[in-house]
């Protein structure tokens, strides 16, 4: 079975032949499914590229949060391998803790409505909190949650995402921290998901559907 995966700025599409149903010979660049995918991704972003912006994004937060109380909240499941880089870039002392919502199901479109679906473990009062979230759209989901936790009284509340996508913006929301602003395409990889997979890629990649 062939895996046909394109080349970001390349003229031609390299083929990658399945070696029985859990590997591939060459660069793994889909995640192996024991059978067909029937995907073509593009990379968007490389894993070099993420590393490099992730230590700058790291560095400018160790600045900003110096003797703060910071409390890193990641938005699961999608932030877990950008946060988990990204504290280990962080140069001063932080708790972590956790937030679960869900916008967009099995689809590649967010549907408009946030559901909550795990809350924090730990009182954030007079803390300085980030909240770390792998992608940005429709700004629906950090808005919700900055009111949310605005209400209970931290010192101070900054956000940081991986990706930016400010066409797809219906909101007035403007994250503190961004790494990558990309055009409006569903990307996975780097802990993006497509209806639960592909999560461990190590790249940014687009979709093409």
């Amino acid at each position: 079975m062939d895996i046909t995966f394109i080349l970001q700025q390349s003229p031609f599409k390299l083929t990658l032949h399945l070696q029985g149903e859990c590997g591939y010979r060459g660069e793994r660049v889909v995640t192996k499914n024991g059978g067909g995918l029937g995907l073509q991704v593009q990379v968007l972003i490389s894993k070099e590229e993420i590393a490099k912006r992730v230590k700058e994004l790291g560095e400018q937060i160790s600045n900003d949060f110096c003797d703060k109380d910071l409390i890193v909240v990641g938005i699961l499941k999608g932030a877990v391998i950008f946060m988990s880089d990204l504290i280990r870039e962080i140069a001063i002392p932080l708790e972590v803790d956790f937030m679960a919502t869900s916008s967009y199901g099995q689809s590649t479109k967010t549907s408009g409505v946030v559901q909550l679906l795990k809350d924090l473990d730990t009182p954030i009062e007079g803390r300085d909190v980030l909240i770390v979230e792998d992608i940005i759209d429709s700004g629906l989901t950090l808005s919700y949650l900055s009111q949310l936790l605005q209400s209970r009284k931290p010192a101070s509340i900054k956000t940081a995402v991986l990706l930016d996508k400010p066409d797809r913006r219906q909101t007035d929301f403007v994250p503190d921290y961004v790494g990558f602003s990309i055009p409006d395409q569903f990307v996975i990889g780097y802990g993006l998901d497509f209806n639960h997979k592909y999560r461990e890629l190590p790249y940014i990649g687009v979709v093409n559907e």
